[in-house]
Order: C-alpha cells, then sequence, then structure tokens
C-alpha cells in the first residue's frame, strides 16, 4: 500500500500542453509537406480503408517516409520530440504541483492519455516528468529499428481503459487479467475522486465524462480567446472549469488545480474523522453492552 494518498492529473497532450499537433513541429516538416496537406492524407486513407484516424495517421507518416527515402527509427522520432513547443509554465508545473500536493499529504502523479505518438512525446523536455505515458506507439524491426507495425493506437474511446488502470494500479497494457478484475473502491489504488483529466475538445469527453461521474474533476483548455466548444462543454456539465492554455504561477489552470486539491484534502479529512467517530461510537456501545443492528 501507498504511504500517501495519491492525487493523479491526466492530460491530453496536442492543443493541452502543446499548441499544434506534434507531427507538425519536425516529421511533416521533414517530408517537405504542408500539415494541411499531410492530414489531408490521413483523412483520405482512413476513408479509403476504413481505418481508425489514429491508425491512418500512423499508416501515412510510414508510407510518406518511405516515399521519400527518409529513415525512420524510435530514434528520429525521439530527437523530433526536442522541437515541440510547449506552453508557458511548463517547464516549472510539474514541481509547483507536487510541492503543493506535498504540503496537503497528498503524492502527486501525472500521466498522458494521447492519441499522438508515444515516441515524440518521450522526446520532449517534460517526458521524465510522467509516470506512465499512454499514447500511440510503433513497434521497430528488430535489426533495423525501422516501425513495422503499430504497437498501441489511442483513440478518444479507448483511452478510458487508462484511467480504469491509474484507478486500480494496473499500469502495464499488457496486463489485461487484473484491470478486469473486480476490485472494492476502498481498495483501489488511486481513487477517482482524486482524479483531474485535463484536455481541449470533444474527443476528451469520454475520459471527462468518466472521471466527472465518479466524483473526480475535469478542465477544458483553451488557447487564445475562450471558444464555443469548452463553454458547451461547461453548460453541458462535460466538464467542472475551463482554463487558458497558461500554466505559470499564479495562472487561472494553477488556481482551479490548487482549489481541487483543497477541497479533495477537506474532504478526506472529514472522512477520517467521519471513521473515527464511528468506531469510537462502536466502542462506546459495546461498553455499554449494546450492538449496533
Amino acid at each position: 500500500m501507498e504511504k500517501m494518498p495519491i492525487l493523479a492529473l491526466m492530460y491530453d497532450f496536442d492543443h493541452t500542453l502543446s499548441p499544434r499537433d506534434m507531427q507538425e513541429y519536425a516529421f511533416i516538416p521533414e517530408l517537405n509537406m504542408e500539415s494541411d496537406d499531410f492530414w489531408a492524407l490521413c483523412r483520405s486513407a482512413g476513408n479509403r480503408y476504413r481505418m481508425d484516424p489514429i491508425l491512418a495517421y500512423m499508416y501515412v507518416m510510414l508510407q510518406e517516409a518511405k516515399k521519400r527515402g527518409m529513415t525512420l527509427t524510435r530514434d528520429t522520432f525521439t530527437q523530433q520530440g526536442a522541437h515541440v513547443e510547449l506552453f508557458d509554465g511548463l517547464d516549472t508545473w510539474f514541481q509547483r504541483v507536487n510541492d503543493y500536493g506535498a504540503s496537503l499529504g497528498f503524492k502527486v502523479e501525472h500521466y498522458v492519455l494521447s492519441s499522438g505518438q508515444k515516441e515524440i512525446i518521450e522526446g520532449t523536455p517534460i517526458a521524465n516528468q510522467f509516470k506512465m505515458i499512454y499514447a500511440a506507439e510503433f513497434v521497430y524491426d528488430d535489426h533495423t529499428g525501422e516501425p513495422v507495425w503499430p504497437a498501441m493506437a489511442v483513440n478518444y474511446t479507448n483511452k478510458t481503459q487508462f484511467i480504469y488502470r491509474i484507478n486500480k494500479g494496473v499500469l502495464d497494457v499488457t496486463d489485461n487479467e487484473r484491470v478486469n478484475e473486480h476490485t472494492p473502491h476502498d481498495m483501489r489504488r488511486v481513487p477517482f475522486t482524486n482524479m483531474i483529466y485535463i484536455g481541449d475538445g470533444s474527443t476528451d469527453v469520454p475520459c471527462m465524462k468518466l472521471v466527472g461521474s465518479r466524483g473526480g474533476h475535469a478542465i477544458a483548455v483553451y488557447q487564445g480567446r475562450r471558444n464555443a466548444t469548452v463553454n458547451d462543454m461547461l453548460i453541458h456539465g462535460r466538464v467542472h472549469f475551463v482554463a487558458p492554455t497558461d500554466y505559470t504561477q499564479g495562472s487561472e489552470m494553477e488556481n482551479i488545480i490548487f482549489g481541487i486539491f483543497d477541497s479533495v484534502a477537506a474532504e478526506s479529512r472529514n472522512i477520517a474523522l467521519n471513521r473515527r467517530q464511528l468506531d469510537e461510537a462502536q466502542r462506546m456501545l459495546e461498553m455499554d453492552g449494546y450492538r449496533l443492528r
């Protein structure tokens, strides 16, 4: 068992931690393509072959690289991750959040749940801040090191499985037995009430609704002016809060997160007090010769 209760922050990546889709910073420019043209090819492949959109973009990445003689390996993608732009404040965000959680008696863990590419995320400066990165990933040839097949494709609905993995503490994606076993709620590693999901759009709604419906919190982020998508999500109860993609000290995002931490801590104290009083009441009744019915 963990010595400290855990607070889990779960993030989408593209447009949540980074302003654009991660392939647009290095991979697509190295193809000498425009981003709009690349994504149009992905949509076309998806329609033509009736593919999941995530599998479609992974397929197009390999096909277009092959056409242009571009050598791809895991290291290639990881090096491209160094070019990914991050939103303001993320260089100090994780330490600030961790420290505030610790001041309330919590261990804070950070996770990525993204339809983007895991290998690129692993090359970003913040990759080491995440306990786990759940995202699309390739299988690589043992001899050439080149990507040959999808190992994982994370779309907007199957993202929810990773929330259950975090909830139960079954983080290994190959362990399907334990994650599907019945686990009493008070035995789960991270209660849903201690979860916060942060995302930017409608593709995050299944995760947001899952976390929110079980007592956790969901936050929708936006760049620039607050847009219709996040307003609609807030009005219809799909998220609890909306915030700009600003992670600097004193930002609205920081204030929201710290406020949630405060409320979780207060509820935890109330639960502990209630349990203590129940135990005391039980002992007092037993001393007086009564039993609870």
